[in-house]
């Protein structure tokens, strides 16, 4: 099958589609026939090994010291269950499933075998591929930091949400829309459309003022691009404001995928889609990512 292989940490020109072998199934696995997948930020992470200080020698440890060790990167799919092993009970072949790899990686490549019991489940029924693909990076980040900022808990929660036009950003204004929020964000004045279209009013343009110079308060501030610190934004909190960052590693669930699948398919939420690349054009994809300018998500498509 024909796999993205990341050869070593580096720029987007380390990465090289080669051909591997077909991963077969064990008893309690899918064979998944992906049909799009995803580069986002955590793709472009683990290639460059882009942190610093500490993190890099970690990231080294859990990753692999000169280069990954599972090559094959990508940590979002979406595509149809070609065949399961002996002992698979929840998928039949031909269902049609989304789902999240984590650390095992692996879905930047035209099939991935993974556990029935692991965070995959049945796509939602309005879906395209690329739509389900889209969804869940930016949407399960999201879900888990915002349930630690316990935003569910009452409805008109003022919530700030900065950088909110990148994937995890705008699945951020989606949910809080969903649990009634009173919705700030910060963006740039290139991103302003997208955050209206999403039904946003209330804006502070980064590149125009300081959003740390705001008088109101909020009830939580969720910073979606990892690029401000509690410290910054101590001020703009009202008494026991919680403020979260992205730059913390996020749990990935069922129950999120479940979410993701219930929101869409009652037109609670949107898949937003930047561009949309093939696999045989991933460095271009991982270069506009490295950009820090995507709107939304890229999604690739790698099967028909």
């Amino acid at each position: 099958m024909k796999a993205v292989i990341c050869t070593r940490y580096g720029p987007p020109d380390v990465l090289q589609i080669q051909e591997v072998a077909k991963p077969i199934p064990n008893d309690n696995q899918i064979l998944v026939k992906i049909i799009a997948s995803a580069v986002n930020s955590g793709d472009v992470r683990v290639r460059s090994l882009d942190v610093k200080g500490m993190m890099k020698f970690v990231m080294r440890l859990v990753l692999g010291i000169s280069k990954p060790r599972k090559p094959i990167l990508g940590t979002v799919f979406a595509g149809v269950v070609e065949t399961v092993g002996n002992k698979v009970s929840k998928f039949k072949a031909g269902d049609k499933v989304f789902g999240m790899t984590g650390f095992n990686f692996g879905a930047h490549a035209e099939y991935t075998a993974v556990h029935q019991n692991s965070k995959v489940i049945e796509m939602p029924a309005n879906a395209s591929f690329e739509e389900a693909a889209a969804i869940v990076f930016g949407g399960h980040t999201a879900i888990y930091f915002l349930e630690k900022a316990k935003l569910a808990d009452k409805a008109n929660k003022k919530i700030l949400i900065i950088g909110a036009t990148g994937s995890v950003g705008t699945a951020a204004i989606q949910l809080a829309k969903h649990y009634h929020a009173d919705i700030t964000v910060v963006c740039s004045s290139e991103g302003k459309k997208l955050a209206g279209e999403l039904g946003v009013t209330k804006l502070i343009l980064y590149d125009k003022e300081d959003f740390t110079k705001q008088t109101e308060k909020f009830d939580i501030i969720f910073d979606a691009v990892g690029r401000s610190n509690r410290k910054q934004c101590k001020q703009l909190l009202n008494r026991n404001g919680i403020y979260k960052n992205v730059n913390r590693y996020a749990s990935e669930t069922t129950q999120q995928l479940q979410l993701l699948k219930e929101l869409f398919e009652k037109g609670a939420f949107k898949a937003i889609i930047d561009k949309t690349f093939q696999i045989d054009e991933i460095k271009e994809a991982h270069r506009y990512v490295d950009t820090g300018r995507k709107k939304g998500n890229v999604v690739l498509k790698i099967g028909e």
